[in-house]
């Protein structure tokens, strides 16, 4: 087993939990973020247990895309995600409708850190209040972070939770938990469970997804294995190795999803990131190694 995790910085804007010498990644929660961007939590720098960035910060192409993030591309109409809204008929569209996600508090109990967040709209309406956790383990040449999520539907009607896709265009279901790779992982390899591979993985379902990406400057590479959880209904998977690299194992990719007043809608995702290429079977190992 590797090092044990710890957190080695807390303070109003941020959180870090490092294994030995390594910073694993730095949670940034009150994010200093253009309104347009959405402003919201997220992590980056990520880094391998080799001391490799494995996440992208702020690219010109999508300025919104932040390391690894919990975001919603479309609410009711909303905008959570940050940046241009899809409108069917349309096309892309900047609106007054982008809305923020607000740290409220931490709890910490030993390698679990639990968060409460609430949601607004522009406008300054509540709309959900969201309890987040993640955890970390180290082993020898890998870490994983379990990341779960409940929403809560604070309006007194329901809320729909969509993508572009269900807006209208094609293959582009992107909404939920979202990693951004960085630059030098263009064109990296896409293997999922069941003999999936390559972005021929876009909106479809499997269990795990995985991504391997080459390291400039240091001749490393690293993976960063996806797991969806048995009880996320619906789930299929956003992915790009070109024009850049992005996994997100969308919730609301080709259908949407209706919370009614007051309900709450939970979910979990595991996520490994491991030194260097791994193989189809060490992927399937570590899976099967690693049951929910």
């Amino acid at each position: 087993m590797g090092e044990h995790p710890v957190i080695t910085r807390q303070d109003d804007s941020a959180l870090s939990v490092s294994a030995g010498d390594v910073e694993l990644f730095r949670y940034v929660h009150r994010p200093s973020t253009p309104a347009f961007e959405g402003p919201k939590p997220y992590l980056h720098p990520v880094r391998s247990l080799a001391g490799d960035v494995v996440t992208a910060f702020r690219p010109h192409d999508h300025r919104w895309h932040k390391g690894v993030q919990m975001t919603a591309t479309d609410v009711s109409g909303e905008n959570f995600w940050g940046g241009v809204t899809y409108v069917r008929d349309r096309g892309y569209v900047a609106l007054p409708n982008v809305g923020t996600m607000r740290h409220e508090e931490f709890e910490v109990d030993g390698p679990r850190i639990g968060e409460q967040l609430s949601w607004f709209t522009e406008a300054g309406e509540r709309w959900v209040g969201e309890t987040r956790s993640f955890t970390v383990d180290v082993e020898d040449e890998s870490w994983t972070l379990e990341f779960s999520t409940t929403l809560t539907n604070l309006r007194a009607e329901p809320l729909v939770f969509g993508s572009p896709t269900t807006n209208g265009r094609e293959l582009a279901g992107y909404t939920g938990f979202f990693w951004r790779g960085p630059r030098s992982f263009t064109d990296g390899v896409v293997l999922a469970a069941d003999g999936g591979a390559g972005q021929e993985m876009m909106g479809e379902a499997a269990r795990w997804l995985a991504f391997i990406g080459h390291h400039d400057e240091v001749d490393r590479s690293s993976t960063l294995l996806f797991v969806d959880h048995p009880d996320n209904k619906g789930t299929h998977w956003f992915v790009r190795s070109t024009p850049f690299a992005a996994v997100n194992p969308s919730f609301a990719f080709h259908e949407p999803v209706e919370l009614p007043a007051g309900a709450d809608l939970s979910l979990r995702y595991r996520l490994v990131v491991g030194n260097g290429e791994w193989s189809r079977d060490r992927l399937e190992s570590c899976v099967e190694e690693h049951p929910w």
